[in-house]
């Protein structure tokens, strides 16, 4: 974009007269170029200026033609909120200024891998990676390793019940922790029923109950602090038993009772291919579907060339291989080395070619976000955006974004197409994590349905006339933008996904939400 074309949209965008295609690309634009965001800045001060003084000229001169009513101020600051730029926050000769806000997150600690654990109450069901949740925990079964920001390494055994209340310390009401302490982390306290445990370095055990606390000092040393006695050093090969009376009983360490970091780590990698067998016997299943248009599942290539094979068996007119672009190699949701793509290189992409005309369409793919710190984060966009043509991306406030091209864009203000917005589901919280994206194009019903890990996020319905009953999908890109390959010049807005995919599946057909909660239940990892 030139200099006097970026004006041009600058003035329509103040004058409340731009288009919304002509919208999004001057909001790219300002997104990367800081140049464009001065210039932005400089043209809204002469507009106020030019304002101010058309309110003050004598009424019986002309009026000018800037208007003189701040309407439109209206529209410069919902940009504001969309871009995450504080444009009229800028100084006068800066170019690099740019309002920064720092994400934040909650937690002292993450769940780092689990087997077979069922969670109670607010933690739900918990992703491996997923920060732990204020306050008390309840993990009725199963294993969970737990890593404290101090560098303590627990694994927790259900029935269990307790509570981080910081990196240094938690409080176990009911259930088995076995804690492995590095020297940053010595002082790390325990509290239990009976008394509380005080880290000296380097592995103890705890077993909490409303009638007894059993100690286990498996290595290094230890502080007992029970409620109704004197302190006590407890060092390797050493255990107590307290009663809820106060009895107390010596007994020696044993670590076969409680599950260590090599056990869990074992159990997890059993569990996940056991679970990755039954997703590939799934998987097997549904390519034989005859609505499945296309099945890119990332870790399988053609003889070594950067390709993506389509794995659907339908028999009719389907699209053929991916092309790889820029995208490197990634461990997927299973844990296998290099079974995904990481697309947060600049450029990266998979080339696709979708052919025909279609009706209803569902997309969905398994995705792990390393951030949304860009305007537009791609899923799967065609070239260009012709009539008919669908664009599934998300949004950097962290909203689903879906549309379908109606209509040319032939008069500036009018619009050519229907946006539906799920609600926002990303926070700083779900990096990292796998997750489960899925949008249906319901062409019967005319709506559009946003899923997040199986469930319903939104679904709404599509205005008449902007219910598009013929999609053309033609060349394009799962996790990035191809439109600048078009462009005269090699300057384009960033759009590439930032974050890894490890499977991406189009169906020529409005899968039901039972359907898309089944394919979530049967390939999560």
């Amino acid at each position: 974009m030139n200099p006097a074309e970026r004006n041009e949209l600058i003035d329509d965008l103040i004058e409340e007269r731009i288009s919304e295609a002509d919208f999004l690309r001057l909001e790219a634009e300002l997104s990367v170029d800081p140049a464009a965001r001065a210039a932005y800045y400089e043209r809204v001060q002469l507009s106020m200026a030019l304002t101010e003084h058309a309110r003050q000229m004598p009424a019986k001169k002309a009026p000018m033609r800037w208007k003189t009513t701040p309407s439109w101020l209206a529209m410069a600051a919902l940009w504001v909120a969309l871009a995450g730029i504080a444009a009229l926050l800028l100084r006068p000769g800066r170019t690099d200024s740019v309002a920064e806000v720092e994400s934040t997150a909650n937690g002292y600690a993450a769940l780092v891998s689990q087997v077979d654990a069922v969670w109670a109450g607010q933690a739900g069901a918990m992703a491996d990676g997923a920060l732990l949740p204020a306050g008390i925990v309840k993990l009725e079964s199963g294993l969970a390793q737990v890593e404290l920001f101090s560098g303590v390494r627990l694994v927790v055994e259900g029935t269990a019940e307790f509570e981080v209340l910081s990196p240094m310390e938690m409080r176990l009401t009911q259930g088995r922790v076995r804690a492995h302490v590095p020297e940053t982390a010595h002082g790390f306290r325990i509290h239990t029923p009976e008394g509380d445990v005080v880290d000296l370095g380097t592995e103890f055990a705890v077993n909490a109950s409303a009638q007894s606390s059993e100690l286990h000092v498996l290595q290094g040393e230890v502080e007992w602090h029970p409620h109704a006695a004197k302190m006590q050093n407890m060092v390797g090969g050493e255990a107590l038993r307290w009663q809820a009376g106060g009895d107390h009983a010596a007994m020696t360490a044993d670590q076969s009772r409680f599950v260590g970091l090599a056990e869990i780590k074992e159990r997890h990698e059993t569990a996940q291919k056991n679970r990755r067998s039954e997703w590939l016997r799934f998987s097997e299943q549904m390519r034989r579907d005859p609505r499945l248009l296309a099945c890119y599942r990332m870790d399988v290539s053609d003889s070594g060339e950067r390709m993506v094979r389509n794995l659907a068996s339908t028999p009719a007119a389907k699209p053929g291989a991916g092309a790889i672009v820029a995208a490197r190699r990634a461990e997927d949701r299973w844990g296998m080395t290099d079974g995904a793509l990481d697309f947060s290189p600049a450029g990266s992409r998979v080339r696709v070619s979708v052919p025909g005309e279609h009706g209803s369409l569902t997309m969905l793919c398994w995705v792990k976000i390393n951030s949304l710190d860009r305007l537009y984060n791609s899923l799967f966009l065609t070239d260009g955006h012709e009539v008919g043509a669908p664009h599934w991306q998300i949004t950097q406030d962290g909203r689903l974004f879906f549309s379908v091209k109606k209509m040319e864009q032939s008069e500036k203000g009018r619009r050519d197409k229907h946006n539906a917005f799920s609600p926002p589901f990303w926070n700083t919280s779900l990096s990292g994590q796998w997750l489960m994206l899925a949008v249906v194009y319901d062409v019967k019903a005319g709506t559009v349905t946003h899923f997040l890990n199986g469930e319903i996020l939104s679904s709404e319905t599509v205005p008449d006339d902007f219910l598009v009953e013929d999609v053309r999908i033609g060349n394009a890109s799962i996790g990035n933008w191809s439109e600048p390959a078009y462009r005269k010049d090699a300057e384009f807005a960033v759009r590439n996904f930032n974050g890894s995919m490890d499977e991406f599946l189009l169906f020529d057909a409005a899968l039901p939400a039972t359907e898309i909660s089944a394919i979530y239940e049967h390939g999560r990892p």
